[in-house]
This record gives structure tokens, C-alpha cells and sequence, in this order.
């Protein structure tokens, strides 16, 4: 996914970062993992509020909602339009990121069904290795050999995730919520293919070298509850 990471790169080609020093700046900041209560939702509620904020109320009020917890995401809520709606930790970060460890991320997804099935479960075994413990320089390694074993897979076609949450945290340098914006998952593609990251596109794009995956942000003008975003 890395929305998290990427967010705070695009605010810097938007303006919407500090400075260009910040990143600099938030090296070292998380250093390492904070207890795992900084990491949860104070109530179930809280959490399954959040989550539902990253789509509009037509997709999310059906979907399948996933909390965290000291165990690992559980389903706390059954859907019944197969969307799967969950709020994203930081870890989900590239592991060079200076938020990887940032307790205050909070990133509402909300994944349609291929999305569910190609590009969520890798983020969920990161969660699982993270709450046992396993460190950061170990996880790398896993993904390294997982990847080099194809044990990744690529998006299936049509995966997109709904990123539409005002209440969102995505990172420090990210100006908090980012825009509201849509996430289309690819395999590995050149980003000018959908000219991304190109001067005056509204599209941007992100790739993982760990991951068989591009990802493509398409920023919308209304956060999920109908508003417009705030210039």
C-alpha cells in the first residue's frame, strides 16, 4: 500500500509539507516501536468509526470492518458488499520511512474485494510480525525472500482502495489527512504510463522495490461524509 510514506513525498510536490527539510528533520523521531497501546484505538467503537470514514456511506455502512488489537486484526463487523474496511498502522510504510514506528499514524482504507484478496494480506503478515515482536531489520529480510520466492502477489486487476477519511493521521509530513483520494493497486507498472508524478497531473504514484506492485493516487474534491475539502 505505503499511501503512508508516499503521502508525505506528494504533500512535499503539493506544498503541503512543512519544508523540504522535514523529512530530514523526522529522522530519528521513531526510532524504534512504541508500547503497543499507542498504536490502539481507545475503544472498539472509535476504531470501527474510523474505518468506516475511509468510503462514503454507501460502500462503507455494508462493508466488513477490521479492528486491531493486541492479537491482530479481527473482523468485528460481517459485510455484505465485499468490501473490507480497516485502519492501517504505520508500519505499512517503506522500512526506510522516518514514520515507520510513528505511533500517530492512523490510515483508513477501505478495499474493494480484489483489493482484498491481492493486497491486504500483505500487510496483515507485516501486522502479525510486528505484534510478535520480530524486528524491524528481521522483517525486511522475510519480505526480501518472500518476494525473490514470488510469495507476494501481485494486484489483481481492478484492486482499488477508497482513502477518503478527514480524521485520518496519514504522517507527520503529510499535513495529517493528506487530500481525499482514491488508490488503484498495479502490477509493477512505469509510472508515465498513467502519467503520474508529471508536472500538473492530478495522478501520482508510488512503487515498493519489495513489493510486485504500483500504486496510483488520484486526489477527489469531498472527504467521505460529503464535504469539501478545505483549500
Amino acid at each position: 500500500m505505503n499511501i503512508l510514506r508516499t503521502a508525505g513525498v506528494l504533500a512535499l510536490f503539493l506544498g503541503l509539507g512543512s519544508s523540504a527539510l522535514s523529512a530530514d528533520s523526522a529522522v530519528g523521531a521513531y526510532p524504534a516501536m512504541a508500547p503497543l497501546e499507542r498504536y490502539l484505538s481507545s475503544s472498539p467503537t472509535e476504531e470501527i468509526a474510523l474505518a468506516r470514514s475511509a468510503a462514503p456511506a454507501s460502500i462503507s455502512a455494508d462493508a466488513e470492518i477490521l479492528t486491531l488489537s493486541a492479537k491482530g486484526y479481527e473482523t468485528a463487523i460481517k459485510g455484505k458488499n465485499h468490501f473490507v474496511c480497516l485502519v492501517v498502522r504505520p508500519w505499512d510504510n517503506h522500512f526506510d520511512s522516518p514514520d515507520f514506528w510513528n505511533p500517530k499514524v492512523r490510515a483508513p482504507h477501505c478495499f474493494n474485494a480484489p483489493g482484498a484478496r491481492s493486497v491486504l494480506p500483505t500487510y496483515l503478515q507485516r501486522t502479525g510480525w510486528v505484534l510478535a515482536g520480530v524486528s524491524k531489520a528481521e522483517m525486511q529480510k522475510r519480505t526480501e525472500a518472500a518476494l525473490a520466492a514470488n510469495k507476494i502477489p501481485a494486484p489483481e486487476t481492478g484492486s482499488i482502495a477508497f482513502m477518503m477519511s478527514k480524521d485520518g493521521y496519514l504522517g507527520d509530513d503529510a499535513g495529517g489527512h493528506w487530500h481525499p483520494h482514491l488508490m488503484f493497486y498495479l502490477p509493477r507498472t512505469a509510472m508515465v504510463e498513467w502519467g503520474a508524478n508529471l508536472k500538473g497531473s492530478p495522478v501520482y504514484g508510488d512503487a515498493d522495490a519489495l513489493k510486485p506492485t504500483t500504486v496510483f493516487f488520484v486526489p477527489v474534491t469531498r472527504w467521505s461524509d460529503g464535504t469539501a475539502e478545505d483549500k
